[in-house]
Formats: C-alpha cells, sequence, structure tokens
C-alpha cells in the first residue's frame, strides 16, 4: 500500500533561537520513499543533517525572530500487514544480550526503573520470561492508563503515569518500557506516525504516536502499549532510550508552538 504522511508545524520565537528537529524519516525508511524528502521551512533557513547516536536524523536550524513554519508531505511504500507477533519467542539472560542492547536495560529520564522495580517484580515475576511476559507488561498498562489528551505534559514520567493512572501514547509506552526492562527485557521507545489505517478513524485530529520495541529470540518487536494490538501502517521516525532522546524539536532559547496538524492517510 501506499501512505501519505507529513505535517504542517509553526514556532514564534522573540529572538534567533538555535533547534535540533527530529522530523526526518527514520534511514530505515527512506527506501520507501516514493517522493523526494524534503523540509520546507517558511522563511527559508539554513539546515544541516546529521546522525545521531542511535542513528537516528537530526536537523539543526537557526529559528529567526518572528514565526517560522515547517512542512513535509511524501508518499511511502508499506506492506500492509500487521505489526509481527512471536509468541514463542525468549528472554535472553543479560549475560548473553549483545552489548549495544544493554543501554536499553538502564533507567532513563522518563522511565525510572528503580522506583518501579519492586512493583514490576510482584506484578510481572511470576510471569514466564520471554514474549508472553512483555505482551503483559502491555495488557497491565493498557488497562491501568486511562488515554486523554488532557492528561499530557512534558514533565511527566512513566512512575507519574502509574500513579496518575492516565496519560497520552507517550506514558502508555514509558511505563511498559520501564516495566520491561525492570523485568530484564530490553526497551527503546519509538515515535513516528501511525494512522487509522484498518481501523475505525479516531475522533480527534491525527498526531504523531509513541510505541516502544522489546528486544527478544534475537530480534526487536514492535509493541504498543496504548492501542494493545498489531497495527497496519507504522512510518518510523526515531527511536531512542526514552521521550528525550526522540524529541520532534528541541530549541535552546525561548520558543512558543503556534500551530500543529499531522497527516497519515493510505494513498488510494
Amino acid at each position: 500500500m501506499k501512505i501519505r504522511v507529513g505535517y504542517e508545524i509553526s514556532y514564534e520565537c522573540q529572538q534567533p533561537v538555535p533547534m535540533l528537529l527530529m522530523l526526518s524519516l527514520h534511514p530505515s525508511r527512506m527506501p520507501d520513499l516514493l517522493t523526494p524528502h524534503r523540509i520546507a521551512f517558511d522563511p527559508p533557513v539554513a539546515a544541516s543533517d546529521y546522525r545521531d547516536l542511535f542513528g537516528n536524523i537530526c536537523t539543526r536550524i537557526v529559528a529567526p525572530a518572528g514565526r517560522l513554519s515547517m512542512s513535509f508531505d511524501a508518499t511511502v511504500t508499506d506492506p500492509g500487514t500487521p505489526d509481527p507477533a512471536a509468541t514463542g519467542a525468549v528472554q535472553h539472560p543479560i549475560e548473553e544480550l549483545p552489548e549495544e542492547t544493554l543501554v536499553f536495560l538502564l533507567g532513563s529520564r522518563y522511565c525510572e526503573t528503580d522506583r518501579l522495580s519492586e512493583t514490576a517484580w510482584a506484578l510481572f515475576g511470576h510471569i514466564p520470561p520471554g514474549w508472553g511476559r512483555a505482551k503483559a507488561i502491555c495488557d497491565f498498562v493498557n488497562d491501568h492508563l486511562i488515554f486523554g489528551y488532557q492528561h499530557a505534559r512534558s514533565t511527566k514520567t512513566a512512575w507519574d503515569a502509574f500513579m496518575e493512572q492516565n496519560g497520552v501514547c507517550r506514558d502508555f509506552a514509558h511505563l511498559a518500557i520501564a516495566f520491561c526492562r525492570c523485568m530484564n527485557i530490553p526497551a527503546r521507545y519509538c515515535t513516528g506516525y501511525l494512522g487509522d489505517i484498518g481501523v475505525p478513524p479516531a475522533d480527534a485530529p491525527m498526531d504523531f504516536s509513541g510505541w516502544f520495541e522489546a528486544y527478544l529470540g534475537g530480534h526487536w518487536y514492535i509493541f504498543d502499549a496504548r492501542h494493545n494490538e498489531p497495527r497496519i501502517g507504522r512510518i518510523l521516525i526515531a527511536r531512542g532510550r526514552d521521550a528525550t532522546d526522540v524529541a520532534l524539536s528541541t530549541s535552546f532559547g525561548p520558543s512558543t508552538l503556534t500551530s500543529f496538524k499531522v497527516v497519515t492517510d493510505e494513498v488510494g
């Protein structure tokens, strides 16, 4: 299938402000592009890309004083198949894990493994290691948290979401990631596009989505604690330890988000 993805985002700055943007498609999805990959800026600004430590594409700009709009519109091919499930995937002992996965066992800014470890073992310690344990974590998080955009805030952590029992997709992902890490399953945060493809359309504006990947059976597998079912048409933007590593924009000075629109639609 073909999926159209894109956005229109605007900021207002009182003075020139350096910014880091993580709004490009992940390198793994670049071969699927059917149209040029280009972020348009209005007014035009100089922009340069680099790869971060996790392999994501980051864009450096200096936003001018006043209003800056950035937009992107592309068409991507996708197999149109649901997220794969490997119900027999094993959980590796720590000593057998590849070195590059170990960082995804550690606590991070939004995933406080130290505060949630005792709870995690009480909830999931009786479940055999492997795919079933990761799925049980998603089931719990999906049942424990109530979704709502009114529950979003930039400082909300996995512990906060657990205690308040609500959040948005990134909070579902953070709590599930923290629990996985507490149970010795490497887990990493993902952000990208996820449209209402193959499911009833949601009665809410389209947004970017947050999910996670867990390392089981020698592979990274997609898990989504918010939707808690295989979905079609995920288009990855970035991966990291948590939302800190994959922020859509990081401003090094005062800036105000003034407009935000995301598009993710099946074409044809």
